[in-house]
């Protein structure tokens, strides 16, 4: 939004505005944030702003907890949800002493991917265009105890409602099962509230590009807004994800990004566009090649499925990731490419004949992640197929989930649950920790964190359908 420090005080002094809400993000992917009074701006954009890194999941340790949050006002926008005038202002954490930036701050694992990038010479931006879909649902109810666990979700578009006594009469146009892509009203009964958060978007600095319904019953949806590059990617997401779920509170429902919702439909995504410019030439075109792609792009695509099972653990971070990540879904389990087809882990979109528009999709992805370590992970592992000249391989352009058994499983697959893709991180992490973009000990932090606070508690939790197969035995 801001150029400068000195445009975003003109702005603040001119608009009026009595709050600055400053923002950052844990190592989970979680927005944090606190409150500051108009007139302490110049001082906190002049000197930082200390907070206890020690309250904050992933970060440092309470010997350690004085760290220090720097500014920046280039995508700063003013909060439609707040009472009084309030401009959000992310912020990069640094050391207090020296200034050095903290390795584990997904902001800079972003900002230092992309310096990375510039110094191997193969190109000096990365553009990212992110689809995160996600569900809006009337009511969610949900316990876990010892004696009592159980989801309750419920939705007026969903396919379980047919038969459901309504305040008024039930008016049915509820969503079939998988069969939510494209509906119009009133089947589509939120293209208001998607015609509300898209202006809530748009006015916050996002360039909507379209809007629709998706394929899961009980509401789910996607919002698609123009590519930027990685670390301003990473921003872009955390503020869609705030203005989304705060706009459906404020309109009585309540949006998940959680990947699979429902048992039986379609899980979210967050399909994951990738291309390669240097000095303002796009890298990845090449009208004779595969797909029109150049070398160069089908070694970054060479890289992304050499180091697919250890980019889980960033891409697919939750242990709800993998009920996603099944066959039948449109989430792809293949390490194969293939031109236009939805089935395979990397597809290369149909964009005519402008090499600005040449991209490669990676499918995998879904919005658990920490969009900046997302980003930037696969970022490595494209570069790390272009320096080592990886060929992925051969393209298959067929429904890989109508093969025969012997073909279908012949094609490697992705790793089937998160502690899976935690191993293969142990495994293979070399190609990340090039030009320290992610130091050791992030990702030990990473992998310790995901077992305790994930993986183990979830081991130990009955699940309901347990009793449904295994009670009477």
């Amino acid at each position: 939004m801001f150029n400068s420090h000195e445009e975003a005080l003109k702005f603040v002094a001119d608009q009026d505005i009595e709050l600055i809400d400053i923002r950052f993000c844990d190592l989970i992917g979680t927005s944090q944030h606190f409150t500051i009074p108009a007139d302490q701006f110049a001082d906190a954009l002049e000197n930082g702003l200390m907070f206890d890194g020690s309250s904050i999941r992933g970060f440092t340790s309470i010997e350690k907890s004085d760290m220090k949050l720097i500014a920046d006002v280039s995508d700063a926008y003013v909060d439609p949800f707040r009472v009084c005038p309030t401009l959000a202002v992310n912020c990069s954490i640094v050391d207090p002493f020296t200034d050095a930036p903290f390795p584990r701050d997904p902001r800079q694992v972003a900002a230092k991917a992309e310096a990375y990038l510039r110094s191997t010479g193969i190109a000096d931006t990365c553009f990212i265009g992110a689809e995160a879909e996600f569900y809006l649902f009337d009511s969610v109810r949900y316990q876990t105890q010892p004696y009592d666990t159980f989801v309750k979700l419920d939705s007026v578009e969903g396919y379980w409602n047919t038969g459901r006594e309504e305040e008024g009469g039930n008016l049915a146009y509820k969503t079939p099962l998988k069969g939510g892509y494209f509906p119009v009203a009133p089947s589509d009964k939120f293209c208001d509230l998607r015609d509300y958060m898209v202006k809530l978007l748009s006015d916050s600095g996002l360039k909507v590009e379209r809007s629709h319904h998706e394929v899961g019953s009980g509401g789910q949806h996607e919002i698609n807004y123009r590519f930027n590059s990685l670390m301003a990617a990473g921003d872009d997401m955390m503020k869609f994800k705030y203005l989304i779920k705060n706009a459906a509170q404020e309109a009585g429902v309540t949006a998940t990004f959680m990947p699979k919702p429902m048992a039986g439909d379609n899980g979210s995504g967050m399909h994951s566009h990738f291309s390669l410019w240097k000095e303002g030439e796009p890298l990845f075109y090449d009208e004779t090649g595969y797909g029109s792609l150049s070398d160069l792009a089908r070694y970054f695509i060479g890289g992304l499925l050499q180091h697919a099972p250890a980019l889980l653990a960033f891409t697919n971070p939750s242990v709800n990731s993998y009920r996603r990540l099944v066959p039948g879904f449109e989430a792809p389990i293949n390490l194969v490419y293939s031109a236009r087809n939805r089935s395979a882990c990397i597809r290369i979109p149909v964009t005519g004949t402008s090499p600005k528009a040449k991209r490669v999709e990676y499918r995998v992805p879904d919005p658990s992640a920490n969009p900046y370590l997302s980003f930037a992970a696969c970022l490595m592992a494209g570069i790390d197929g272009i320096q080592n000249r990886l060929e992925p391989p051969a393209p298959i352009d067929k429904d890989l989930y109508e093969l025969p058994p012997t073909e279908y499983h012949d094609i490697p697959k992705l790793p089937c649950s998160l502690d899976a893709a935690l191993e293969a991180l142990r495994a293979d992490q070399d190609f990340l920790t090039e030009g320290e973009v992610f130091t050791p000990d992030l990702l030990e932090t990473w992998i310790n964190y995901k077992e305790q606070n994930e993986v183990a508690p979830l081991r130990q939790v009955v699940h309901p359908y347990e009793f449904q197969i295994y009670y009477d035995i």
